[in-house]
């Protein structure tokens, strides 16, 4: 019974630090493939860069995630899109602050993963991991998923 109740709480408590607690950390950085190249923001305020990551060996798939960086400040990197990687992906500035991000199949209308972002205050996880993350939530205001 002491086995049980233990095994209980600790997978109880594996989840609940996974949900409430999830940060971008866990990304494999080892293996990441840079994506189209940077895109610089029409003020020249922001870059946006995109990653890829492999997941599952040759059965496996791609996850992408765009990364912002303020070029006012030393050292200031923000993912703010993570998602599964389609075929068709592209990042284009609107504006000054707002960046839009194509990611799906063209013939797939269902893969659609494609959204306009304001930098610094929306942010994207396809799972929504991010949106519920309590070390997350003063990084942005709006968080949109899947």
């Amino acid at each position: 019974m002491i086995a049980t109740v233990s095994g209980v709480f600790l997978v109880s408590s594996i989840y609940l630090y996974e949900m409430y607690f999830f940060t971008f950390s866990e990304i494999d950085r080892e293996f990441l493939q840079e994506g189209p190249g940077s895109v610089l923001s029409p003020t020249e305020t922001y870059t946006a860069n995109a990653y890829y990551e492999l997941y599952g060996g040759a059965a496996g798939g791609v996850n992408v995630w765009v990364e912002i960086i303020d070029n006012t400040k030393k050292d200031n990197a923000k993912i703010v899109y993570y998602s599964d990687a389609k075929s068709d992906f592209s990042m284009e500035w609107i504006d000054g602050n707002n960046l839009y991000i194509l990611n799906e199949e063209r013939d797939d209308p269902a893969s659609k993963r494609s959204i306009k972002l304001e930098v610094g205050k929306e942010i994207y996880h396809e799972n929504g991991l991010a949106c519920q993350s309590l070390l997350m939530k003063d990084d942005y205001k709006t968080c949109y998923q899947n």
